[in-house]
């Protein structure tokens, strides 16, 4: 008869209930007045009481027993208390029905149970109607002890027949309060299940929703970085080589072909790097649609594309062709790095050589370099260039901290991206003897 584990539901409520409940309850009460009509009729005609009550006081404990439970849910402990009182009243009245009466008083203690959100006041209320009808039961028995003629013939039993009716009477009550306690509480520690399930229910579709936002943002934010990748450079390194050629067109038509040669190898790579990146976007919708584990899915739609360090050669010669000299270097004992990591590298470089094109000027040139460190290889792209976009060097690493100071443009911010999401550092900022650096440390292991 406990209500262990709910209190930290006690400020949720059952109530109020809708038209359909409230119309169950009228039901009930019309059903158990009827049963109660029926029972005090032919309980009367044969003869329960001696001195019964005139009809129209059991006309009264009808509607006094079962009209109550037409409202058992709007106010539960009300009813429990006037339904006690209404069977107390049948009994004392000698109205001749013991049958329905006890479906009623059931039913009114099992909806305090169920239905009350002050779990406190319930049981005090329940604790108060079950006292006051064992004392009711008890002065019953006493009364009856006191009348030598109501007591059975004592015989040969080994238990007196008044003391074993009266243990009988006591435990017939207490099977009777006790299960109507039980479940009472048990209808009300479901109902706040229930109610924690929706909740839960609810907060997962709520999640679920965040989490597919936030998924299309960071799938939008992937798809700006790549294109930004893929067309800033050779978008650059075409206007660059586009104006070369048409300020020689005329006093040195070689060199403008050999420009427009660049144009056109440059436009060609950059078709080609949309088609697999398009391709690879297209793979991994479908991927994300099939039944494998979650970490294959993920590892397929997030495999890095055929970029590798290798290329990074081309920038240079491509910067060269541009107008903007520049010399490539490899420091240390060349050795496979894992292909995500090529790509970010790869990536640095590509934004790192089209910043040069783009803000360095005229008459800069281009330093690349790649070291290869025990556990780490280091991207390293410098100009002597006039551009610049920051303020002073920026340093971000993989934990993404808010307070250092971050570079405005959009390139910037991708290439911080790239290094953090592969637990790197990059330094990003003017040279103190002037030009602009872009130093990325990749971690390999």
């Amino acid at each position: 008869m406990t209500t262990t584990g709910l209190a930290a539901h006690d400020v949720w409520s059952r109530l109020p209930v809708g038209r359909r409940e409230y119309r169950q309850d009228v039901v009930v009460a019309l059903v158990l007045a009827g049963g109660i009509a029926i029972s005090a009729v032919l309980s009367g005609a044969a003869g329960m009481y001696d001195d019964q009550a005139p009809w129209w006081v059991s006309a009264l404990m009808v509607v006094a027993n079962a009209g109550p439970l037409a409202f058992r849910r709007r106010f539960p402990m009300t009813v429990a208390v006037l339904v006690a009182l209404a069977f107390v009243g049948t009994q004392l009245l000698r109205v001749p029905e013991a049958i329905f009466i006890n479906f009623t008083l059931f039913i009114g203690l099992y909806t305090v149970g169920a239905w009350c959100s002050d779990r406190v006041r319930a049981e005090f209320v329940r604790w108060f109607v079950i006292v006051g009808m064992f004392i009711w039961l008890f002065l019953a028995i006493v009364f009856r002890w006191s009348v030598p003629s109501a007591l059975p013939n004592q015989g040969d039993s080994l238990i007196p027949p008044f003391v074993a009716n009266a243990l009988l009477s006591i435990i017939i009550n207490l099977v009777y309060f006790g299960a109507a306690w039980y479940s009472g509480n048990r209808a009300w520690t479901s109902a706040v299940a229930k109610h924690a399930l929706q909740e839960r229910t609810a907060e997962l579709a709520v999640e679920r929703e965040r989490t597919a936002a936030q998924a299309i943002t960071l799938e939008r934010v992937r798809i700006a970085r790549e294109l930004h990748d893929v067309v800033a450079h050779h978008v650059s390194l075409m206007g660059v080589q586009a104006g070369a050629a048409r300020r020689v067109l005329e006093r040195d038509p070689d060199q403008a072909a050999a420009s427009l040669g660049v144009v056109e190898a440059s436009a060609r790579t950059a078709v080609e790097e949309l088609r697999r990146m398009l391709g690879t976007l297209r793979e991994g919708d479908a991927a994300a649609g099939s039944d494998g584990p979650d970490s294959e899915r993920i590892a397929r739609t997030t495999a890095p594309s055929t970029d590798s360090i290798a290329r990074i050669a081309e920038l240079a010669d491509a910067a060269t062709t541009a107008g903007h000299p520049a010399r490539y270097s490899v420091v240390g004992d060349v050795r496979p790095v894992p292909p995500t990591v090529a790509t970010v590298a790869f990536r640095i470089a590509q934004e790192a050589v089209t910043n040069v094109l783009k803000h360095a000027g005229p008459d800069a040139r281009a330093d690349l370099r790649l070291r290869y460190l025990p556990d780490a290889i280091e991207v390293e792209v410098t100009d002597t260039g006039i551009g610049s976009r920051a303020s002073r060097p920026t340093t971000v690493d993989a934990t993404g901290d808010p307070d250092r100071p971050a570079g405005s443009g959009l390139g910037h911010v991708g290439m911080r991206e790239r290094v953090s999401a592969v637990g790197g550092t990059v330094e990003i900022g003017p040279r103190a003897r002037g030009g602009f650096l872009v130093r990325a440390w990749l971690p390999t292991t």
